[in-house]
C-alpha cells in the first residue's frame, strides 16, 4: 500500500488532487487537500494527482520507494 502525504502548509487548495483521484483526496474545513481513503484509487492515478499539484504539496511512497515527486540523486 502507498503511503500519502500532504504537507498543508504548502498545499493552497487547487483541487488538482480531487479532480484527478477523488476517492483519494478531498478538501477539509480550510480547503486543503486532506487523504480520504489511502486505496482509493489505483496507484497511477494517485501518482498522476499528485503530479497534478501546482505546489508539489503531496508525496507518495511506496516501500522504501517515493515514487514522487522523484527524489534528486
Amino acid at each position: 500500500m502507498l503511503s500519502i502525504t500532504v504537507n498543508k502548509t504548502r498545499c493552497i487548495g487547487s483541487g488538482d488532487c480531487v479532480e484527478t483521484a477523488p476517492g483519494v483526496f478531498q478538501l477539509d474545513d480550510e480547503g486543503k487537500s486532506q487523504v480520504v481513503n489511502p486505496t482509493g484509487a489505483a496507484d497511477s492515478s494517485i501518482v498522476a494527482a499528485a503530479r497534478s499539484c501546482p505546489v508539489k504539496a503531496i508525496t507518495v511512497v511506496d516501500g522504501d520507494t517515493q515514487l514522487y515527486p522523484i527524489p534528486k540523486k
